[in-house]
């Protein structure tokens, strides 16, 4: 596994690597000498941090624009790494996207796209590079970036939860199927962070202009962390082979709260649900 301050030289495969977390832990991860293999479905941003992780002195040596929904797009990509480099010595599922929302509001596409990028996606990379990994038996490291939403019954979060907690799941079983091959496997559970992810995020069937609606996105993000400091988490999580990977400590307490006192945290959340559905209501489309 790769240890902190020990990521010269090492493989580390990345996805949502134009914005965010993932671009964040690319350029932490080439300030470190890590020879870098990165994707996103934006190709100008990937072209950025492709540029800014080089200055730093990292070494990218593929990159390409997919989607990672797309297993066809996923896989070819893989065939051309694996065709002329070994096996990764890490991999990092961090691209995502979020929509808002409740049953009554929630589309089939935004079941259908929270699944097909928050869960297949990572489905789509773990067959494709994993296996490799494995073959390799030289061990390894394999992040997946889930959320607070895959540990707590967050408000409105049905579609997105039903996404992160299902990585969750996977994460859990692979955790103990590969550690006989020595491949550590984290999973991190961000709560609020200073992404783009968290000013476009859709809100179904409430317009996010309205003002009461601005204000709470606003009080959102101000309890927001920064992907410097996820970045720095999660690199942490990896050297330390941590399965549970918190970057604030409100989420782990409420993550031992729901455990620890499960009819306390009913209440709790049913109370957090009302308030947060009255706060959204007046703006409803």
């Amino acid at each position: 596994m790769a240890q902190r301050n020990g990521y010269a030289g090492k493989r580390c495969f990345l996805t949502g690597a134009a914005s965010g977390i993932g671009r964040a832990t690319a350029l932490r991860l080439a300030a470190e000498g890590a020879e870098l293999f990165l994707t996103d479905r934006n190709a100008e941003g990937l072209d950025e941090t492709v540029a800014d992780a080089r200055a730093l002195g990292g070494v990218v040596s593929a990159h390409r624009a997919l989607d990672v929904s797309d297993y066809d797009q996923v896989a070819a990509f893989a065939a051309d790494v694996h065709a002329s480099h070994p096996a990764m010595d890490v991999v990092m599922n961090i691209a995502g996207v979020s929509a808002w929302g409740t049953v009554s509001t929630l589309e089939h596409r935004h079941w259908d796209t929270m699944v097909s990028v928050n869960l297949m996606g990572p489905i789509h990379v773990i067959e494709c590079f994993v296996p490799p990994m494995v073959a390799a038996k030289r061990g390894g490291h394999l992040v997946n970036v889930s959320s607070a939403a895959g540990l707590v019954a967050l408000p409105w979060h049905a579609a997105y939860s039903a996404s992160k907690y299902g990585l969750r799941g996977v994460s859990e079983v692979l955790r103990f199927d590969l550690a006989r091959h020595r491949i550590g496997v984290s999973l991190v559970v961000p709560g609020a962070v200073k992404t783009p992810l968290v000013q476009t995020v859709e809100i179904a069937g409430v317009d996010r202009d309205h003002p009461q609606v601005r204000k709470w996105v606003d009080r959102f993000g101000g309890h927001a962390v920064s992907p410097e400091h996820v970045a720095d988490r999660i690199l942490r999580g990896v050297a330390r082979n941590r399965y549970l990977v918190y970057t604030s400590p409100d989420i782990r307490a409420l993550y031992m709260f729901k455990r620890a006192a499960w009819w306390p945290y009913s209440v709790a959340m049913r109370r957090v649900n009302v308030i947060f559905t009255r706060a959204l209501r007046p703006s409803t489309k």
